[in-house]
């Protein structure tokens, strides 16, 4: 039964600390979050930057604290009520991970462990951590139920992150058990949308097909028969916040969509939203990756009531609009 809460109700007025604010998805969270009336506050480094937050500058607050330093640490989550721990290590697609998988578990360890012993020592009232569908098994079964996260290893090209997240998913569960915890679990599948990192050097798929068609290359890697279920950020924000505002979903829930799309047809979207003539190339001798990634929503939906709400043409549409745009301010500098 649908027992969802009134997500702006619960948090307004609450002091909520979002880690990886300054970040896609996070950003995305704080943005709906002041809007709601919470007290949000966002730890930063000092290289941070805080273009992603430009829409409500000066309606939240920044702490200055690398999640690598566990004082530093403890000291951001002092007062804060709720605990959002959207802050991960910066993966890029396959290229990127297949040659990172020590860094990227390292990273992924670190931070959540000092964040899940700050959130214990200040006795903060609801913590979520926000994990991954690469936490799934290459032969999970479509769509995948939550239950296939801890069955066989994870796809071995996303190992060290898909790892990382099992384990991050595990030390929250021991320390509900161990410390009576009010910890939350979420599993977003592949989100994408503006903010995503066209900008970097190493992409995930939509960024990294985007910008290769743009450049004249229609190449792409894997055979095309490979699936994903794509998420669009500002679903992926307001599920981690709808799933939070339930007190009692301890999870791990999937924050996901029913629609299952190939990467063929996902290159063939790119390039007719781009308005590119010439034919897609794919290049078979490139991993694939995953085989399928299929998103079961059941029980999201009937236990908070999370539904996606942007499909991936028009999600598409969005993000291609934004990078564009982004592209052209940068330019201009």
């Amino acid at each position: 039964m649908n027992d969802a809460v009134d997500a702006p109700s619960y948090f307004a007025g609450r002091k909520v600390l979002v880690t990886g604010g300054a970040g896609m998805v996070g950003s995305h969270a704080v943005e709906l979050l002041v809007g709601w009336g919470a007290e949000v506050s966002v730890p930063v480094r000092r290289t941070t930057r805080l273009d992603n937050l430009d829409a409500v500058k000066g309606r939240f607050r920044t702490v200055e604290a690398d999640l690598f330093d566990a004082a530093a640490t403890r000291a951001a989550v002092q007062g804060q009520q709720v605990v959002l721990h959207f802050a991960a290590a910066k993966g890029g697609g396959i290229a990127h991970s297949v040659g990172h998988h020590g860094s990227l578990f390292r990273d992924n360890m670190l931070g959540s462990i000092n964040v899940l012993d700050a959130a214990r020592d200040a006795s903060v009232q609801r913590t979520m951590v926000v994990s991954s569908a690469c936490v799934y098994p290459r032969d999970c079964s479509c769509p995948t139920p939550e239950e296939e996260g801890t069955r066989d290893a994870p796809e071995p090209t996303n190992a060290g992150y898909g790892w990382s997240k099992r384990m991050v998913e595990y030390l929250a569960q021991a320390y509900a058990d161990q410390y009576g915890m009010n910890i939350g679990i979420a599993r977003p599948y592949n989100t994408y949308g503006p903010r995503d990192d066209f900008f970097r050097e190493y992409s995930h798929v939509i960024p990294g097909l985007v910008k290769r068609f743009l450049s004249g290359d229609l190449t792409v890697w894997g055979s095309g028969n490979q699936t994903r279920s794509f998420l669009y950020v500002a679903d992926s924000a307001r599920g981690v916040l709808e799933m939070c505002a339930h007190g009692g979903a301890r999870g791990p829930y999937n924050i996901g969509t029913d629609e299952e799309v190939s990467i063929r047809e996902l290159a063939e979207l790119i390039r007719a939203a781009l308005g590119i003539g010439q034919p897609v190339v794919f290049d078979s001798s490139k991993p694939d990756g995953q085989p399928r990634r299929c998103c079961d929503t059941r029980r999201a939906r009937e236990v908070f009531g999370f539904e996606a709400r942007v499909g991936i043409r028009e999600g598409l549409r969005l993000a291609i609009d934004w990078y564009l745009a982004e592209k052209k301010k940068r330019e201009a500098r």
